[in-house]
């Protein structure tokens, strides 16, 4: 018997969390089985989602996300703690905003960020979803991705297959202007204890200050930092 705690949002917000815990589902299914409005079903859904405790795959269904588990077993996410420790670092070597970016379906999701201390700023906060088809940090994720994931990607964005052939042949990826006018961006992969690729680290900032060729200028150090955040995984 389902209860209710007298928070509406809350027991919706469970509701939904229920639901797809049950079976995966997309948002027409979602409304079906709920009752909820469709405004308010993907509002909260899409809210479970930035938070991880829901996930949505390339067939636009969600499904119960990593944070779920992570809670379940009152452990932190090794790949959060291990950016706690090497992104502020590489930030302070660069001088410029740093960010660690997973794969979600189709689109790549902000997990960590650190900001220079003053200056002019490339924000991309926590949580933000964008798009998998432009960026050095884009690039990296689908140079890696699965077959049916890199052919999606390749379908929209703006950089083709020999591209990734050869993100993957120098090990890094950068771009400029691609995402948004006037910032550019360089990006490497994380691997875990496996060696798969599980995230893009990136150093973005403004075109007039990191350059046309970024990856000259921090390659070498994003390098390391990808290193250090796989020995800490």
């Amino acid at each position: 018997m389902e209860q209710h705690s007298g928070i509406g949002v809350l027991d919706k917000a469970v509701t939904v969390l229920r639901t797809v815990a049950a079976s995966p589902c997309g948002l027409a299914e979602l409304c079906a089985r709920t009752g909820l409005p469709r405004a308010t079903a993907h509002r909260l859904a899409v809210g479970l989602e930035v938070h991880r405790l829901l996930s949505r795959g390339g067939d636009g269904r969600w499904r119960p996300g990593p944070a779920l588990r992570e809670l379940g077993e009152g452990a932190l996410d090794p790949l959060l703690d291990a950016a706690a420790m090497v992104l502020p670092r590489l930030r302070d070597v660069t001088g410029e905003s740093v960010q660690l970016y997973r794969r979600d379906g189709m689109v790549r999701v902000c997990v960590a960020a650190a900001e220079p201390h003053s200056g002019l700023r490339d924000t991309v906060p926590v949580g933000a979803r964008l798009p998998m088809t432009a960026g050095s940090g884009a690039k990296i994720l689908a140079a890696w991705a699965d077959s049916a994931t890199q052919r999606a990607v390749l379908g929209e964005a703006i950089f083709g297959e020999r591209t990734l052939m050869e993100v993957r042949r120098r090990g890094w990826a950068q771009s400029v202007a691609e995402r948004e006018s006037g910032v550019a961006s360089v990006s490497a992969p994380v691997r875990d204890a496996a060696g798969t690729v599980v995230a893009a680290v990136s150093v973005s900032g403004p075109v007039e200050r990191i350059g046309r060729r970024p990856g000259v200028r921090w390659a070498a150090d994003l390098l390391a930092a990808a290193e250090a955040l796989h020995n800490r995984l």
